[in-house]
């Protein structure tokens, strides 16, 4: 093992490899608070990606409905029950974590904590679906009483993380991450079949087909992406919930990047359990009416401040992060500059051209009873 930085912790850990960043790195960034669950994202990836032998069971790109969704089931709990102890420690204005993460805790001879799931646990990818509440046992992990009637959805595909998983357990070196996007791959020619990358990963977005008997994964449509084109599930987003391009690290922040704005500098965007240590790349914005205590355990400490920033968005304010969210999905083109004007969100692409215009307050058009120009009476039809 040697020591990497990890941002998203606060503090340096334990890693298989060096660290080694990408010339840039894909990202994404989801507002869960406008996500309808329509599973449109998820079957645009199914038909695109997944539609082959030994693929059925395959879900690159999943909705759960939290808090009882979960797929394969129990995913997140039973990594969470492997870390043991994890916990948050102030230090100055950074936020450090203070447990292990999945490399760190993993036993002599392993290189992460993990577990392989049975293959009834991939059987039931609606499992909770819409379920608001039920009674907790005192052991669980975010609360120890019945909770309030609530549930939020959760979109979830591979985080191309900076320190996978995926790549770090594999003992035949088939998976790696591209230098030029950051995306992990499957080099499906060297890999065996081992399922160390599934027993590993602690999102179990690496998978085995039983047919082919290789691991497969969310390629984050990287055909379209070396084209400047958006992934087919952020493309296809009915509830235009998904805001797509490249992040960076904190010390190379861009506060033009959409991507870099949302997290770096307003700090709205969150990490799904940054305390396994993978520095995922795929980000959220928290739902505002969930208790904390269940958000904090997901999304890490900075929960409180990314609400509160988020009701300002909804009161009026902040209109750098109005702008961005409303250019969500209004192109499929990547975005990776913004403006906001009085009037207008702006995108522009790496080039710095202009490719798509949204207005900030779509302008109100009452349609008269009668139409002079087209001498036609217009009623409304219940």
């Amino acid at each position: 093992m040697v020591k990497v930085n990890n941002w998203q912790l606060g503090r340096d850990m334990d890693y298989i490899y060096e660290e080694s960043r990408p010339q840039r790195q894909m990202a994404a960034v989801f507002d869960i608070n406008k996500c309808i669950a329509c599973q449109t994202c998820t079957m645009g990836c199914k038909t695109t990606w997944t539609v082959g032998k030994g693929q059925e069971y395959m879900w690159w790109n999943n909705v759960e409905t939290k808090p009882w969704g979960n797929y394969p089931m129990a995913w997140d709990i039973k990594t969470l029950e492997l870390l043991g102890t994890q916990g948050w420690q102030k230090e100055g204005d950074k936020n450090v974590y203070a447990g292990k993460t999945i490399f760190e805790a993993a036993p002599p001879g392993e290189r992460a904590v993990g577990y392989l799931p049975k293959d009834i646990e991939w059987a039931y990818p609606n499992r909770g679906e819409d379920e608001t509440n039920e009674p907790l046992q005192e052991n669980m992990h975010w609360m120890d009483a019945v909770h309030a009637i609530w549930n939020y959805y959760l979109p979830r595909l591979c985080n191309h993380c900076s320190f996978p998983a995926c790549v770090a357990a594999c003992p035949r070196k088939a998976i790696y991450k591209r230098s030029e996007d950051g995306i992990v791959l499957v080099d499906q020619q060297r890999c065996r079949g081992y399922r160390e990358c599934v027993k590993a990963c602690p999102y179990k977005k690496t998978m085995y087909n039983h047919v082919t008997r290789i691991s497969e994964k969310c390629i984050f449509c990287y055909p379209a992406v070396e084209q400047g084109i958006a992934p087919r599930c952020m493309r296809n987003c009915i509830g235009k919930i998904r805001t797509v391009g490249t992040v960076n690290t904190p010390d190379k922040i861009d506060p033009e990047n959409p991507i870099d704005f949302l997290i770096h500098v307003k700090k709205i965007a969150l990490p799904l359990y940054p305390q396994y240590g993978l520095e995922p790349n795929i980000y959220y914005i928290p739902p505002i009416h969930v208790p904390t205590k269940f958000t904090r355990q997901m999304f890490g400490p900075g929960v409180d401040e990314a609400i509160e920033t988020y009701r300002r968005v909804r009161a009026g304010d902040e209109p750098e992060i109005k702008g961005i969210l409303m250019l969500n999905v209004s192109t499929d083109r990547l975005i990776s500059k913004f403006k906001v004007t009085s009037k207008d969100a702006i995108g522009y692409n790496a080039d710095g051209t202009e490719i798509v215009r949204v207005a900030l307050k779509e302008p109100t058009i009452i349609r008269e009873y009668y139409d002079a120009s087209r001498d036609v009476f217009r009623h409304n039809i219940n």
